[in-house]
């Protein structure tokens, strides 16, 4: 299942194309298989409290949030890299690194998820 990504409080798109990975294997494997993540694409890790970059090529921009979609915290994480614990995460989304950049998403902002059709 594919959602779109928009941040309420600054009224921007995020991301049109993100998978969901809300099984296990779905959540271990994450993006390790893709060569580079598209601007506009990404993968919604839940339940998810801490992230990885290892085996990875490139870098990512990563949000932890509540269950209300309030971002907890973010960051860019670079290739080889293990992001810190966030312990009131309920779930993580990986975008293209230059995301949170050019949407000026920040911690406190709040994301919808719209499924696609």
């Amino acid at each position: 299942m594919l959602v779109s990504v928009r941040n309420q409080t600054r009224g921007t798109e995020l991301a049109g194309r993100v998978r969901i990975a809300s099984s296990l294997l779905d959540r271990v494997v994450g993006l390790l298989r893709t060569p580079r993540l598209e601007p506009g694409t990404g993968i919604w890790l839940k339940p998810c409290r801490s992230v990885h970059t290892w085996f990875m090529r490139y870098p990512i921009d990563v949000l932890f949030l509540d269950s209300d979609g309030r971002v907890l915290h973010q960051g860019t994480l670079k290739p080889w890299r293990f992001s810190r614990w966030v312990s009131r995460s309920q779930s993580v989304l990986e975008l293209s690194a230059g995301t949170l950049d050019l949407t000026g998403t920040q911690t406190g902002d709040r994301l919808e998820m719209k499924e696609r059709t």
